[in-house]
Formats: C-alpha cells, structure tokens, sequence
C-alpha cells in the first residue's frame, strides 16, 4: 500500500510544472499581469509603428529625389509631412510617462488597500517594507523599461531625419523623449502616483491627483530648460548679414550691443522713425544672439534627469518613510 501511495504521489508531483519565477516575483507578476501584458504591448506595437514611420520617411525622401538632392531642394510637402509625423509620434511619447504614473503607479497601492488586498502583508511571513519595496520595483522597472525601448525608436528615427529636423530640439518633444529624460521622468510619475495612492487610499482619487501634479510638473520643467545650461553668445557687426551658424542652432535671445557691451532689447527704437538714427545716438554697434548648440543637448538631458531622479528618490523615500510608521 505505501508503494502505491509513494508511486501515485511521485506521478503527480512529476504533472506539476515548475514555475520559473517564484515568491514575491511570482506574485508581482502575477498581480500586475494586466500592466505588465499592457506595457509590453504598447512597448512592441510603438517600436512597430516607428519602424513603419522611418520606412515610409526613406521611400518619400527616395521618391523626392534624396540623396541626389540636397535637403534644401526637396519638396516642402514631404519635409512637412515628416517633420509632422515626428512631433506627433514624439508628443505621444511625451505624454507617456503621464499615463504610466496615472495608471501604472496610482492604482499600485490604492487598489490592495480598497480591495483589503495590503492588510493580509501583515499577516504573511514577508516584511511590509520587502513587500513594498517589491511593488515599486517592478513599477519603476516596468515604467523605466517602457520608455527606455520607444526613447530609442525614437532617437533613431529622429537620427535618420538629419537635415530635415527642426533645429529647435530645445522645444520639440525630441529633448523630453530620448536619452535619459523620457526614463526620469516616467520614474518620477510613477513614484508619485504610488504615494498619492498611499496617501489618498482611494484609486480614482489618486489617478487624478497624479494626472494633475505630474502635468504642472512636466509644464514646469520645460518652461526652465533653458537654465539647464549656459546658452552660447555670439556678437557680430550691426551692418553684417546674419551669420548662417544661426541657422541650425536654437537661438533663444537676441539683443543689440554697444562697442562697450552694453546690451539693449531687440526692440530698441523698433517704433522709431528713424531707428538707425535713434540707435547710432545709443552706440549700438553689434547684435547679440544666445543660442544653445546640438551638442549641448546630452549634458542639458541629463541634468533635467537628474532633478527628476532625485524627485522619485525622495517620493519612494517618503514612501517607505510613511509605510514603517504607519499601516496601510
């Protein structure tokens, strides 16, 4: 009898596979197979789409004569239509990291504590702290890992454009979306909408929250990524032609100038009758014009990830922070 039991139960322990993962990776998996099947979705069908996008690009330039013709010759509806087609993919990988903290990183807490889910940890062998530290992991990974990939599409696509780019890649999406920006900043979303969650203890209540905060946010660092970095000046005769390196950088200010230095807006004596006159009795001999060049681009890149990075460290620290004193 006891060969038969030991043969039977041999039989079925041999039927049951073996899962690759196991524990609290095993679960978070398991937990959170709809954001993760979503990502990963959205992660194949957005590299899909801009490899469709930098195909049909080549066989426009290629049908408009490229590269037998200089990029100044060709067509201006297929520049356009391509300079369209990158700021809208571009704009959408933007918005990302936004839809990550909001539905991502928000309902990550919120929901266990509305389902009752986040009491049972303090009924399990596995520490609160593990737990938690766990969960933003696999959000942060999740989030970071989603960008990074479409980041690079991207920056390939944007890459094989060359001459028929913006040069203003200050204000175009392309800044906030390669590099190491798009990362930082979806780690710094989703940080935030896992605290608001914790704070707020209500899904809904906590996705608006984060679609709120990390919109002004986002505003917000545009509108100061110009003092990332010193912008370059270069001064040139009042009378001379505007020099052709203007052309491809991202001039941000323009200015007149004395023999002395002294700098006058670009508006002096504009509603003059006389401007010349009125602007000879200034001593304005020179215009300015501070702009900031495409090899700037990196160093300005990382440090705008920089402040988000330490934005994120500081909302999961506070996270943890809140979970040690404090029960879910």
């Amino acid at each position: 009898m006891s060969t038969l039991t030991r043969g039977a139960s041999g039989r079925r322990a041999a039927s049951v596979p073996t899962r690759r993962l196991r524990g609290l990776a095993w679960l978070m998996t398991r937990q959170h197979r709809t954001a993760l099947i979503a990502c990963a979705a959205a992660t194949v069908l957005g590299a899909a789409w801009i490899v469709y996008q930098h195909g049909a690009m080549l066989d426009a330039l290629h049908g408009a004569g490229w590269p037998g013709k200089p990029g100044a010759e060709i067509d201006g509806n297929v520049v356009n239509a391509i300079t369209n087609d990158l700021n809208s993919v571009g704009s959408s990988l933007a918005f990302l990291p936004v839809l990550l903290g909001v539905f991502l990183g928000a309902p990550l807490i919120s929901a266990d504590q509305e389902n009752g889910t986040a009491r049972l940890v303090t009924t399990q062998s596995v520490s609160r702290t593990r737990w938690l530290v766990w969960k933003v992991g696999f959000a942060l990974t999740l989030a970071a890992a989603t960008t990074g990939v479409l980041g690079l599409f991207y920056a390939w696509w944007w890459r094989s454009a060359g001459p028929f780019v913006a040069n203003d890649w200050l204000n175009h999406p392309v800044f906030a979306v390669t590099g190491p920006t798009g990362v930082a900043t979806a780690l710094f979303t989703t940080s935030l909408g896992i605290l608001a969650g914790a704070l707020l203890r209500r899904t809904v209540a906590s996705m608006a929250a984060t679609f709120l905060v990390s919109g002004v946010a986002i505003i917000a660092a545009g509108i100061f990524r110009t003092r990332l970095d010193s912008p370059r000046r270069l001064t040139y005769p009042l009378t001379a032609e505007r020099p052709a390196l203007l052309d491809h950088v991202v001039v941000v200010d323009e200015w007149f100038a004395t023999a002395s230095g002294k700098l006058y807006g670009w508006g002096t004596c504009a509603h003059d009758s006389a401007p010349e006159n009125c602007r000879s009795a200034l001593g304005i001999v020179d215009r300015v014009a501070d702009h900031y060049t495409k090899d700037q681009m990196a160093g300005m890149q990382w440090a705008a990830a920089a402040g988000f990075v330490a934005l994120a460290a500081a909302l999961v620290g506070a996270l943890l922070w809140r979970a040690r004193r404090r029960a879910l």
